[in-house]
């Protein structure tokens, strides 16, 4: 259920942990940060949580005015979930915890969600030249574009990719993190790749040292 919680500590750490300190809800911040989500997205990519608790979590996200919600047009007509300018002031703060996180064990048979690998992949990344991508994750389409020293993502499908790669997201990020096993995923059948095999070669390599 929604809490109102406070540490009532004037320190401004504590003032933002009262907004954004409850369990999932910087989850769910980390799920909103590659573009609007659907609440039926956010709930797929955070299986450990109940729906009620990812509710509850939007619900006072949205009340301390991290998040907000809107009605798209048709012929879509559903209903999504964004960061207000305000919530999207946490990125960094959110990618900092990943980076320091990096140094503690995974857990063993974790979930791994499609968001994670993205933002793995473009915090990276250092593309030499121009490409636009497909990316099918976990039955869901992402764009992926590349310019020199610089790599976006967002949701939906391009008009005219250079090159299209399907598959999971443990899977692409063990190619993020091992790119010369890609031919061996793809013959095994965990990848299907089309169009420019080069470009989708780059996209694995072309990363921080």
């Amino acid at each position: 259920m929604p809490t109102s919680r406070s540490y009532g500590d004037a320190c401004t750490i504590a003032r933002a942990l009262d907004v954004v300190g409850e369990r999932w809800a910087l989850l769910v911040v980390r799920e909103l940060l590659l573009g609007p989500q659907r609440f039926s997205d956010v709930r797929r990519a955070l299986p450990g949580a109940s729906s009620n608790l990812v509710t509850d979590r939007l619900r006072e996200l949205e009340a301390h005015g991290v998040v907000t919600r809107r009605k798209l047009p048709p012929p879509a007509g559903s209903t999504v979930y964004e960061l207000t300018g305000w919530g999207r002031e946490l990125e960094p703060v959110v990618l900092a915890l990943g980076a320091w996180g990096g140094g503690l064990p995974r857990p063993p048979d974790a979930h791994l969600g499609t968001t994670s690998v993205l933002l793995f992949l473009r915090g990276g990344a250092r593309p030499r030249r121009a490409a636009c991508y497909r990316v099918e994750l976990d039955a869901r389409v992402w764009t992926v574009r590349t310019e020199p020293g610089r790599l976006t993502v967002e949701p939906g499908a391009p008009e005219a990719p250079d090159a299209t790669i399907r598959t999971d997201p443990p899977t692409l990020n063990a190619l993020l993190e091992k790119p010369s096993d890609l031919d061996a995923a793809i013959a095994g059948g965990l990848v299907e790749a089309s169009g420019d095999g080069k470009a989708v070669r780059r996209l694995l390599r072309e990363r921080l040292a």
